[in-house]
């Protein structure tokens, strides 16, 4: 189902007939196919670990081309394939994993071009992320999970090539303490990315 959605939206993007952006532009509606590198790390203000894998997702954004500067807001639905799991917890032969789950992003990007259908930008914004807590003693299993509010902070690069355009970015996402519940656990998580996108631009 998830990759049904991503491709879906790749094939909007091929799909797409060029309108009147042939040359090298960043103005108006775009939908973007990302994918790339995850890493959450979890600390209690002594230790920390951190589990990576794949992330994917699609963005939407509006944007506003001044000439020298662009300016814009997006939203972005993500998901994230990382996990960690431990064994011999409490008991022998028990299993408690941690899983990131869907990612909502909503913010503000603002960059300079460096070249006409170059542009570098940085990006800010509100991101909430569902975290997913399962426990098994090998007889009974619980789950849980929590939606954690954050922040975002991001900078990358975009190529225009008319209607299409390519993009790569870095982004640091910081959601506080952990809870269960309403049960402070302690623990902090931060998330650190590294993604790549397709640009389809309408």
């Amino acid at each position: 189902m998830k990759l049904a959605v991503l491709a879906s939206a790749a094939a909007v993007i091929v799909a797409t007939p060029a309108a009147a952006q042939e040359g090298p532009t960043f103005s108006g509606l775009s939908l973007a196919v990302l994918g790339g590198y995850d890493s959450v790390r979890l600390s209690d203000g002594v230790d920390n670990g951190s589990s990576d894998d794949f992330a994917y997702g699609v963005s939407l954004g509006y944007n506003a081309d001044l000439g020298s500067a662009v300016v814009g807001v997006e939203a972005e639905v993500a998901d994230s394939e990382v996990k960690e799991s431990v064994t011999d917890q409490f008991v022998t032969g028990d299993e408690l994993s941690l899983s990131a789950a869907r990612d909502l992003y909503v913010g503000v990007r603002a960059g300079a071009k460096l070249a006409p259908n170059a542009l570098i930008y940085a990006k800010a914004g509100y991101t909430n992320a569902r975290l997913k807590v399962s426990y098994t003693d090998g007889v009974d299993s619980i789950s849980d999970g929590d939606n954690l509010d954050g922040y975002r902070l991001g900078a990358g690069v975009e190529y225009s090539f008319g209607r299409f355009g390519i993009r790569g970015e870095y982004r640091f996402s910081d959601y506080g303490k952990l809870k269960f519940d309403d049960v402070d656990t302690g623990l902090s998580m931060q998330r650190h990315q590294v993604m790549v996108g397709l640009v389809g631009k309408f």
